[in-house]
């Protein structure tokens, strides 16, 4: 047996066969899909290095989004957030700044402090995620109605905010 936390109950006990019932239904399907996205971009990414078009690292492109999510990050919010030394993140960001994705900009709230903010270069390298993703979309609003679209986007909500609190964004914003 299996035990699995459930808010409600908090715990739930599930049989061997409810537990790949469950595998079958939800856990294969969410890997499916995030593999998807990820190949999709990734495949957008290398073939632009057949056009020499890519001037991003792996580390680099990761940083760059690390950045990005985090929404106009301090270089310590960031390296606090990946878990890396200053000196780390700082020869990383430099790098950024250097090809032209990331800048620092000084903050109005704090004149001693510098955000990390991605360029209109790093937006149209990012973008290529973003089609992808209003294409899905997309045909998410011609396949379902608006009801089942409002229970998955209430799935996908709670997901965010409560069932993956290991990547809390709120906290390394700066609002």
């Amino acid at each position: 047996m299996i035990y699995l936390y459930c808010p409600k109950s908090n715990t739930t006990t599930w049989s061997d066969r409810q537990q790949r019932e469950f595998f079958r239904m939800f856990e294969k399907p969410l890997a499916e899909v995030y593999m998807k996205f990820k190949l999709n971009f990734y495949r957008s990414v290398l073939s632009r290095f057949e056009k020499r078009e890519a001037s991003l690292t792996t580390v680099e492109t990761f940083c760059a989004e690390v950045i990005y999510a985090l929404d106009k990050p301090t270089i310590g919010q960031f390296s606090d957030f990946v878990r890396i030394s200053q000196a780390n993140a700082s020869y990383k960001i430099q790098n950024l700044i250097k090809k032209g994705y990331i800048q620092k900009v000084q903050s109005e709230r704090d004149r001693r402090e510098f955000q990390l903010v991605p360029t209109e270069k790093f937006h149209k390298y990012y973008d290529i995620n973003q089609r992808y993703l209003a294409e899905v979309s997309t045909r998410i609003r011609n396949r379902f109605s608006p009801e089942k679209i409002a229970v998955f986007a209430e799935v996908l909500d709670l997901m965010s905010e409560e069932l993956m609190p290991e990547v809390n964004l709120s906290e390394y914003k700066n609002i």
